[in-house]
Order: C-alpha cells, then structure tokens, then sequence
C-alpha cells in the first residue's frame, strides 16, 4: 500500500515588492554609515584621540572611584584622588624614563670603540667573504648601470646647467622650536585627557542617562546591557592588561640585570609599556637591548640571551598568566585583534595602534546589541558563528568526512550519546531534507551524507566510553549492552522509520541509546512499506512501536504511519518522535493531532518516554546509566 505523497509549500512573491529589496536596502544604509563614521574618525582625529585616551582611562579608573565613594568619600573628593594617584604614577614612570635614557645617552659614546670592532669582524670574516661579495655585487651593478659617457657637443644647443645639493647648515634656533613643539603638543594633549578623564568621572551618571535620552525609552533595556558589558569588558581587560604588563616589564628587567644589560630598569618600562601593541610590541621592545648587548661586550652570547629572555617570558605570560587574568573579559579573536591593530594603526597612527583592543572590544560589543551591525560581532568576536550542527552538515556538503568526524569528535567530550545525536545529527539531516525537498541537493551529496552519516552513527556508538570521558560507561555496563542484539528473539521496542532515508537514520540512533540501556530494540529499514510494518509488528510482538521523524515533512509522515499502526492495533503503545526543535507542548497541541500515546522532540525525550512506558526494565537499566 503507497504512502501519501509529500505537499510542498509554494512561496508566492509578488515580482513588485521584492522580498529582497528591504535586506539590500538596510546593508547599504549600514554601509554608507560605517564608511561616514571611518571619515569621521579619520578627520576629527584630533579630538577624538585625546577623547578615547581619556574614555578608556575613565573605564580603568572608574572600580576605584566608585569603591571610595562606597567608603565614604564624596563623588568630587573620590575623582581628584584617584586621578591624582593615576597620573602621580605615571609621572613619576616618565620622569625615571627620562634619567633612564639620559643615563643611557651618557653611555653609548663608550661603545663606539667595540660597535666599530665587531663592524670590521663581521665585514671580514669568512676569509674576506662579505667583502668579496660586496665587490662582485658593486661589479654586476657597474655592468648593468655603465657610467655615461659625455656626448658630443651639437652647435646651437643649450649644455644643461648643473645641478649643486647644498645642505642648510645646523640651526639650534630651529631644532630647539621643533622639540620645545613636540613637547608642547605632548604635554597639551596629556592636559586634555586630564581634564576629560576629571569630567568624564565626575558626570559619568549624567552622561550615561544623557546617551540613554539620546537612544530612547524603547531602547533603554538594550542600551543599558550594552554600556554594562561593555565597561565591564573593556575595565576588566584594562586592569588585566596593566597587571601583565607590569610583571612583564618587571621580570624583563630583572633578566636583563643578571644578563648585565645597561639600564634594565629602562628596557623593563620599555617593554611594559610596547607590549601594549599587539603582538610586535614585545619584538620591538626585545630589538634595542639586543642591539645594546652587541655594543657593550666584545661576544656574541648576550644578543640571543636577550632574546631568549623575551621570548622565555612572554611564553609564560601567555600560556599561563594571561588565560588566569584575561580568561574571557575581551571575547575578541586573536585574528581580529590583528586586523583591528592594522585598522587603527592606519587610521589614528601610532595612538591607534595602543588603543587597538579596547576600540575593538567596544565595537565588538555594540555588534553584539545592535542587530544591524552584527556583522561586527560575526568578524570580531571568538563566539562560533555556526552552531555544530550546522559545521557539520556544511563540511558533509563539502564532501570531508574527516573534518566532519573531527567537529563530532570535539562536541561529544564532556556530554552523552543522546545530546550528540540530538544536537548535531539530527539537525544536520533536517537541513540535508530542507535542501533536498527544495531539490537543492544533488543525488552524489545526498548518497555521501546518508552514508557517512551512518558511518558516523556506529562509529560513535563503538567508541562512546573513548570520545566521552566524563560519562564512560563501565565494563559492566558495556557487558550488559553488548549482549543485547536487535536480532533478539523477544523485541522490546520496534523502531519504524516515517519514511525518508534521515528517519531511518534517526530510527537507529534510537535503537542504539535503547541496547545501551538494556532495551530489546529493533529498527526496521526505511524502504518497508506501511504493510511489511504491520506484518513485523505481528511478529515481533513488540510492548512499544516508536515512529522517529525528521523535518521537515517528519510530521505528516508520522502521523499517516501512526494512524495506520492505531488503526490495526488499538491497545499498542505507541510514540511519536518527531525530532524538532519546537517546543513539545506545541507539537502535541498541533492539529491535525497525531494518534500516539506519547509525542517526543528529540531523541532524549523518547528514550525516556520509552522507559516510562516499561517500568519492568526501568531498575535494570538505572545501574548502566549510573555507571559513569
């Protein structure tokens, strides 16, 4: 006896109003908005500079003020000593920077003597060799390039007029108006921070209820989670950040003092303080001790220990203090982080390039909250884009079967058998149906995915006590499964699949995760029709018949097999597993009802439906999933 055929659900558009037009629209809205404010950035950098300088200080200081305040202090009292605290300390780290590279600057005519030796060691060494190829290469330039040869005068031409390079001699006068310009700037912008930092503290409730007026009142409950997070992210990283920085430089420097560098308390600041860039900051601060480790001995052995020291102790910073004090407080991928450092680099100079991450993890944030910039948090943050089930059916799609088994393999640590299928095989053979009703999956895909999917499915259920570590089944209880077969004579629970070759799929994952639990279970194939499965349910005599379907035609299918089975067998237990991810009150409350005793959403429900549905074999199977 024929099923029914499938309907399919024909989407009518009306070729006037486009259902695309609104997406293209909004994309480019948010583009030439992204593009208005990357101007904006660009050209107001003057004042948006020593603004984020001082907002992101703002965000550090701001724990210690409000704990004075919570201590007694007024709201003024608390911003003045803090501030006073936060620049007194970094005062007095320029000032000891400055004698540092004054003392420095003393010292270096000291190593001119050794800096020239060690220039003609190396040009002279090998025999002669770099200045044999110094020579053979000035030779082949001189072939190339012959030197011109004056040219007959013509009468009545013009001989051109040489060109004379004079350099303007040295003027103190103007070197003096260049650096006393330098400073000044330096230290206006540092009086600009200041006073916003001040301000910023000192209004920072008027300010947050003035961002929220100029948000709404509709959005007050987005905009309040977004300020939150992201002064919670950008603090937290901040004050992370300054404590590794800190016993960077510090171990840095006592290194360098036992390595007998000049100065290491200089090159200690220095690589405090370049560490802020990401990623090159700690080469380019290990470059110049280097370079003075070559200057200041006549060896060799202090440049690659300088080195090492670098490398040594930035490897421990990263492998174990940064995870204890970072842990998740950024959320930003290290590729991002990267981009973002060239982006602001470019942008703001070599200011961007220190604000680099606090500006990014605040974009990152408002991508977070704000549903038309979400592509912000796609590119910037390190949540995964894709769910695992949606991973693996791309990479099936994709036709690797390894990396498929890889991303299964990475899931199923720590959890069961049961959330594996239900949270990833499952929803992967849902899209592989979605697609190959809408015929958009070819029939090489389709025999690639059901099969090897299939290869998946035994192959977990073989390993199970290996992928999953916390929930390894004893040897007792692997015992206990392993004498159960689906050939058993007395057929517990009959699986009989809906009908597309995913519900025969689900139907023996179910089949599975009933034998691990002592269960007679059977599955039959997904090509028997209606009839063949109502002669097996004479025969086998099941206490329990499940009819597991996959979306998206799972439902009619289902409930045309279990009017069927009710029909011609009135008192048999029936349940239907419809493997979605609607809620189950809905399911069973969907019209027209399925004839069933019981309505399942995912594979887990069903187990223990069944289970309800044989108390008899409930005890015995208690000890097997207690056994982990």
């Amino acid at each position: 006896m024929s099923r029914p055929a499938s309907k399919t659900n024909r989407k009518v558009t009306n070729p006037v109003t486009n259902g695309n037009r609104p997406d293209n629209n909004t994309r480019s809205t948010t583009l030439l908005t992204v593009l208005i404010v990357v101007a904006v950035l660009y050209f107001a950098r003057t004042i948006l500079i020593p603004l984020a300088l001082a907002v992101l200080l703002a965000f550090m200081l701001a724990p210690l003020v409000i704990r004075l305040r919570h201590w007694g202090f007024g709201r003024v009292p608390s911003v003045v000593v803090v501030v006073l605290f936060a620049f007194g300390m970094i005062g007095i780290v320029a000032a000891l920077l400055t004698a540092q590279l004054s003392d420095l600057g003393h010292k270096l005519p000291e190593y001119e003597k050794n800096i020239r030796h060690k220039i003609e060691t190396l040009r002279t060494s090998g025999g002669g060799l770099i200045s044999r190829a110094s020579q053979v290469a000035r030779s082949l330039s001189d072939q190339f390039n012959p030197p011109a040869t004056e040219s007959p005068a013509i009468p009545g031409e013009e001989k051109p007029v040489p060109v004379e390079i004079r350099h303007t001699p040295f003027s103190p006068l103007e070197t003096t108006q260049k650096i006393v310009g330098s400073l000044f700037s330096t230290v206006l912008m540092a009086g600009v921070v200041i006073v916003f930092v001040i301000f910023i503290l000192v209004e920072r409730e008027d300010l947050r209820d003035r961002i929220l007026g100029l948000v709404g009142a509709r959005r007050l409950n987005v905009t309040t989670k977004l300020l939150n997070d992201a002064a919670q992210r950008v603090s937290r990283y901040l004050l992370a950040q300054l404590m590794i920085n800190g016993i960077f430089g510090l171990l840095v420097g006592i290194g360098l003092f036992f390595v007998r560098i000049p100065n290491p308390f200089l090159w200690g600041i220095l690589a405090a303080l370049l560490r802020y860039i990401p990623y090159l900051g700690v080469w380019i601060a290990a470059v110049m001790p280097a370079a003075l480790a070559f200057a200041v001995e006549p060896g060799y052995v202090k440049v690659p220990l300088t080195l090492g020291l670098y490398l040594g102790v930035d490897l421990l910073m990263y492998n174990f203090l940064e995870p204890l004090l970072y842990g998740s407080s950024t959320g930003i991928s290290p590729l991002a982080i990267l981009v973002a450092a060239v982006f602001w680099a470019w942008l703001w100079g070599t200011p961007g390039l220190l604000l680099a991450t606090p500006l990014t993890v605040c974009v990152a944030t408002i991508g977070r909250y704000v549903p038309e910039l979400t592509f912000l948090r796609v590119l910037l943050t390190d949540e995964p884009v894709l769910p695992p089930s949606s991973r693996f059916y791309q990479r099936m799609l994709a036709m690797d079967l390894e990396e498929a088994t890889e991303i299964g393999e990475q899931y199923i640590k720590g959890k069961t058998l049961e959330a594996f299928y239900d949270d990833v095989i499952v929803p992967a053979l849902s899209l592989a149906e979605e697609d190959r009703h809408r015929g958009k999956l070819d029939r090489e895909r389709q025999q690639f995915i059901f099969e090897n999917t299939q290869i998946i499915i035994e192959e977990f259920a073989e390993r199970a006590d290996e992928l999953i570590a916390e929930h390894a089944p004893s040897k007792e209880g692997q015992a206990n499964a392993s004498r159960i077969s689906p050939d058993a004579k007395e057929v517990q629970v009959l699986c009989v699949p809906a009908r597309d070759r995913a519900d025969e799929l689900a139907a023996a994952m179910l089949v599975q995760l009933l034998l691990q639990r002592g269960i007679a279970a059977k599955a039959l194939g997904g090509e028997a029709l209606a009839g063949e499965s109502l002669v097996e349910i004479e025969k086998d005599k099941p206490k329990v018949v499940c009819v597991p379907a996959v979306p998206p035609q799972g439902y009619t299918h289902a409930r045309y097999i279990c009017r069927r089975l009710r029909a011609r067998f009135g008192e048999l237990k029936l349940i239907a597993a419809i493997l979605t991810e609607q809620d189950p009150v809905d399911l069973k409350q969907r019209q027209p009802a399925i004839p069933a005793d019981e309505v399942a959403a995912s594979l887990k429900e069903a187990t223990t439906q069944i289970l309800a549905l044989l108390p008899t074999v409930a005890p015995a199977a208690e000890p097997i999933l207690r056994a982990a």
